[in-house]
């Protein structure tokens, strides 16, 4: 019941973690970095989780590898996607409030 018994916590607090992520994902905060923590938590015990998270890092690290040796144009329109996508979360987070 040992090890079995580990792999239903650590599953539990995984899924638990990226589900409190996913709940502040609208809000202004660290959504993705919460979502991404459960996703490390979870990749402990299960290979599924592992290979999900390395293919998220190897996204994000090509991203950011576009993004920093791109043309002007390209990092005005990343940036600029971005400054949209924050702003929309805000202005979402803000009427959810009033």
């Amino acid at each position: 019941m040992g090890r079995f018994g580990v792999k239903i916590a650590v599953a539990l607090i995984g899924t638990l973690v990226i589900a409190v992520g996913v709940v502040l994902l609208p809000l202004p905060g660290p959504g993705w970095v919460i979502i991404l923590g459960g996703l490390a938590i979870l990749a402990l015990e299960f290979h599924w989780a592992k290979r999900l998270l390395h293919f998220t890092r190897e996204q994000l690290l090509r991203w950011t590898r576009l993004v920093r040796e791109g043309s002007w144009l390209v990092r005005i329109v990343s940036v600029g996607g971005l400054l949209l996508v924050v702003g929309g979360a805000l202005l979402l987070s803000l009427r959810m409030l009033a």
